[in-house]
């Protein structure tokens, strides 16, 4: 099951299998790791790491037909929720006309800029760091702490395959035929990182990106504020970090035209939602435990 799991994401363009069947294979590695070898922290750490290569083909897999995709791209809705949250313009523009600025040479980056773009890329770590403190720190709390921060990746990347919607540097590359007025928005991040990595740029951006219409909800946000609730229980400090980052990344991902507002405001529902709507499924997730423990017993 393991091996299956790990392979079935790398061939699942060259089989001719449904994707969900693909995606059901990949979700199976963790629980054979959790059969297949007793607890420690260490089978911890790669039953949350396969769960999280599971996730990836999740996350990638709507995109392997870019041109169905996009035929059922929403471009519109966050448009018109975002200008209503700006009271009348898209806060992303508003951002970047008032704090970017230009030279000769083109974009000028301020400090501003470059501390934004790493909290930006800063974020693949947060998550899975926050989980490697508590269990390190607070190993009682690590099961339900995994269980829920896995649960907005998860969910989040259900909506993904529902309804890909195009975030605002996506829309802004639109042609008429698809958005009468495209807003007026750069992609910072990319250009930052085209200017800072050069030639390297290029294959670092090929591992990291994958699917381009996965933005509703922000799961940048949604995972980075679970990780400041997780990290607020272990205690203040902690937690005083934690809302710190997710501040500065939610601005971040506004600005440099990353998400809408409302992407990151769904985000948060998501997050707040799997807090309080998680413990109703707490009986079937022990019962789930159970019976892979059992399984665990019988080959050991």
């Amino acid at each position: 099951m393991v091996a299956a799991g790990v392979i079935a994401p790398l061939v699942r363009k060259r089989v001719n299998a449904p994707p969900l069947l693909m995606q059901t294979i990949a979700y199976g590695a963790p629980v054979g790791l959790c059969v297949a070898v007793r607890r420690s922290p260490k089978r911890d750490v790669a039953t949350c790491a396969l769960q999280m290569w599971a996730y990836l083909a999740a996350y990638k897999t709507p995109h392997d037909d870019a041109d169905a995709q996009e035929q059922r791209m929403h471009v519109n809705y966050p448009i018109v929720a975002d200008r209503v949250l700006g009271f009348g313009g898209l806060p992303t523009v508003r951002l970047q006309r008032a704090l970017t600025r230009h030279g000769e040479q083109g974009p000028h980056w301020r400090v501003l800029d470059r501390v934004l773009v790493w909290a930006h890329w800063s974020w693949f770590l947060v998550p899975h760091g926050t989980l490697l403190f508590i269990l390190v720190r607070h190993p009682a709390r690590f099961s339900r702490a995994a269980v829920m921060t896995y649960a907005v990746f998860n969910i989040g990347a259900g909506i993904y395959w529902l309804v890909p919607t195009a975030p605002p540097w996506y829309a802004a590359e639109l042609d008429g035929e698809r958005l009468a007025q495209p807003p007026a928005v750069r992609r910072m991040m990319v250009e930052y990182g085209e200017f800072f990595w050069r030639d390297g740029w290029g294959s670092l951006y090929s591992v990291f990106g994958g699917n381009p219409l996965a933005a509703m909800p922000s799961l940048h946000f949604a995972t980075t504020v679970m990780a400041a609730l997780l990290l607020a229980e272990a205690g203040p400090a902690a937690g005083a970090v934690g809302f710190t980052y997710a501040a500065t990344l939610g601005f971040a991902l506004v600005y440099l035209g990353e998400h809408y507002l409302v992407d990151l405001v769904a985000g948060t529902a998501l997050t707040m939602a799997v807090r309080r709507w998680g413990p109703r499924a707490g009986p079937a997730i022990n019962g789930f435990g159970r019976a892979v423990a059992a399984l665990e017993e019988m080959a050991h």
